[in-house]
């Protein structure tokens, strides 16, 4: 089931991984299939997902609302953190921090410049030869930030042939929890990935015995 959580002002749902957000070459995108599931004439998008990326997206109910959520990005007041699977690399925790700039074929690249930085904190497990799991944690929202942090590394998403990674079933970079306040309430939400390949029961164990709670994590402290 795709819908996640719904009160009056806002949805979280479960995007699929390889659906487009919005609707492209005919195809409908997962933003209006939600409007057409759950008959929402009014639904606001606060965030995207890349096609190629799965997990949890917030879409606004009324306006009044989606500024709420608008006001919360800019601020940077929404916790993020995903999973993805990447190849090699032996770091186990570290922040990644660079100007992005435009390269080829719709790719990005990270430069050593850094006057409108994307940064990305992040811990890492391994899970199997040359296979580590990655908790990312973004402090900016650029497009294909973690994408990119990670091809910096020397560490491709596995399944991300753009930024030359292995072939895979999929890619491997899941949208996994998310924590903020909205009303004086707080709200907390975490949406384990599908079962494939890579993501295996062993994988998914560790993710929901150890990463349960990302954000009590020991992550360093943001100015």
């Amino acid at each position: 089931m795709s819908l996640i959580f719904e009160n009056e002002d806002f949805i979280v749902c479960n995007k699929p991984h390889n659906v487009d957000f919005h609707d492209n070459n005919g195809q409908i995108g997962f933003f209006n299939q939600m409007k057409t599931r759950l008959n929402q004439k009014e639904l606001y998008p606060v965030h995207r997902l890349d096609k190629v990326t799965s997990g949890l997206l917030i879409m606004a109910k009324n306006l009044a609302a989606e500024q709420n959520f608008n006001k919360l990005f800019v601020k940077h007041d929404i916790e993020k953190y995903y999973l993805a699977i990447a190849e090699k690399g032996k770091k186990k925790q570290g922040t990644i921090k660079g100007d992005m700039a435009k390269s080829r074929n719709s790719s990005f690249k990270l430069l050593k410049t850094n006057h409108n930085p994307a940064t990305t904190q992040f811990f890492s497990y391994g899970i199997a030869p040359k296979q580590r799991l990655y908790l990312l944690r973004p402090l900016s929202g650029k497009t294909h930030q973690l994408r990119v942090a990670l091809k910096s590394l020397g560490s491709p998403i596995y399944g991300d042939e753009l930024y030359k990674g292995q072939s895979a079933d999929r890619v491997y970079l899941h949208a996994y929890a998310l924590k903020f306040s909205l009303g004086q309430k707080n709200f907390e939400f975490k949406q384990p990935p599908a079962p494939s390949t890579l993501f295996d029961e062993a994988v998914l164990a560790k993710i929901s015995n150890e990463l349960s709670e990302p954000w009590y994590l020991s992550w360093p402290k943001t100015k």
